[in-house]
C-alpha cells in the first residue's frame, strides 16, 4: 500500500476468501485500511496468479490463472487495530492458522510463490483431449475432419488422425490449427 522500508513487525499472512472474490476482497481491505488511517500498517496485498496461454477453438489468449484460488496474501503489521479490518471484511472467511491465532507465512514460502508468479514461460493449456473430433482450420489439411490421437501441451502440438484416401493418417499439427467440432 505505502512504499516504505519494511518494518520488522510486518509479516505475510494467508487469508482465506470466497473463491472468485479475491480482487474484490483485496480492494475492500485496502479501502477499509485507508478509511481507518491504517494504510501504513498494510504493506502489500497479493493475489497469487500466473500468466497462462490458453488455446480454445484455435485461438490463443493470455489469462491470469489463480495459483491459490480462495486465498490472498497480505504483508502487514497484525495488531488489535488491523485484525478486525481483515477479519470483518465481507468475503473473508478467516486467516490461515488455528482459531483466532493467525500463523505468519515463512519468508521462503512467500518468495517461492512470488517467484512462481513471475515465471517467464507461460504454460499452454488446451481444451483438446484424446478422442475429440476436430476440424483443421489452417494449413495443408484445412477443412479436413479428424480425431485427436495425442496432445503435447508443452510443445503446443497435437497428433490427429485424418482420413486421407480412406485411410486414417497421423498428422502433427499446431494447436492453433484445429478446433473442436
Amino acid at each position: 500500500m505505502k512504499s516504505k522500508e519494511s518494518n520488522k513487525n510486518f509479516k505475510w499472512y494467508a487469508v482465506n476468501v470466497f473463491t472468485s472474490h479475491e480482487k474484490k476482497v483485496a480492494l475492500i481491505i485496502k479501502q477499509r485500511a485507508e478509511t481507518a488511517n491504517l494504510g501504513d500498517k498494510i504493506e502489500d496485498i497479493v493475489i497469487p496468479t500466473q500468466n497462462k496461454t490458453v488455446i480454445t477453438d484455435g485461438k490463443k489468449k493470455q489469462i491470469k490463472e489463480k495459483i491459490l484460488p480462495g486465498y490472498i496474501l497480505i504483508k502487514m503489521d497484525l495488531d488489535k487495530d488491523t485484525w478486525p479490518i481483515i477479519r470483518d471484511t465481507q468475503g473473508v472467511t478467516g486467516f490461515v492458522g488455528s482459531g483466532n491465532n493467525p500463523t505468519p507465512l515463512e519468508e521462503n514460502e512467500v518468495q517461492a510463490i512470488l517467484k512462481f508468479m513471475e515465471l517467464e514461460t507461460p504454460a499452454i493449456q488446451t481444451s483438446f483431449n484424446v478422442g475429440d473430433a476436430i476440424m483443421v482450420t489452417d494449413g495443408a489439411f484445412k477443412d479436413f475432419n479428424g480425431k485427436v490421437n495425442e496432445v503435447n501441451e508443452e510443445k503446443g502440438k497435437v497428433k490427429v488422425l485424418i482420413s486421407i484416401f480412406g485411410r486414417e493418417t497421423p498428422v502433427e499439427l499446431d494447436l492453433m490449427q484445429i478446433k473442436l467440432i
